[in-house]
């Protein structure tokens, strides 16, 4: 059985046609963060899936670039997309891509961490604030909780802290509005602002 780190692990579950973790379409309190801030400038979505946001961030007006490395991922993301906006999907790795666009104003979170095992948490975010410019928001929902195993990978809350500081400062935290089924009330709308 392949592992959640490697490419095969999704395109697995995107052949079973067992993908949980889609939401569907645009979440309620990405199109209100959205609909706050028009025209952001650059935006980037690791981990995109299906790709169903990378409409709403360039119709808000952001430049917007979306990666994953799940060759399945890329092909439903491009064909949900369709012609004008499917050469924004990358197909590649978030921690070596060669993102030209960058430094990015927001990064979206949606269900790549708790997708990637633990262990490369701190990877994640030093990438993260590797792409992002000073000030640059991380934003978008997070897996909270204490259950071990996965994925999906919850953060716990004493990692969380350790993970996050001195990078990142929490600007903002609420329950999700529309809380999904497979992570429950476990999930978090946060924005996360990159001080370093």
């Amino acid at each position: 059985m392949s592992h959640p780190s490697r490419p095969e692990f999704w395109d697995e579950r995107y052949a079973a046609g067992t993908t949980p973790w889609d939401y569907g379409g645009v979440p309620p309190q990405l199109r209100r963060y959205l609909e706050a801030r028009p025209s952001g400038g650059r935006a980037l979505i690791p981990g995109c899936g299906s790709g169903h946001e990378i409409a709403a961030f360039y119709e808000a007006g952001y430049d917007v670039t979306a990666v994953d490395f799940a060759p399945a991922a890329v092909e439903r993301a491009r064909a949900n997309l369709g012609p004008v906006l499917a050469d924004r999907v990358f197909l590649g790795d978030y921690f070596t891509f060669d993102f030209a666009a960058a430094p990015f104003d927001v990064i979206y979170e949606r269900t790549f961490l708790c997708a990637l095992p633990p262990e490369l948490r701190p990877k994640y975010i030093a990438r993260m604030a590797q792409l992002l410019k000073p000030g640059g928001v991380l934003v978008g929902l997070f897996y909270l909780g204490e259950e071990q195993g996965g994925p999906p990978y919850q953060l716990h809350a004493g990692d969380e802290a350790k993970l996050f500081s001195p990078r990142f400062v929490l600007a903002q935290d609420q329950p999700a509005a529309e809380p999904f089924p497979l992570f429950g009330n476990n999930e978090r709308w946060r924005e996360y602002r990159r001080v370093r």
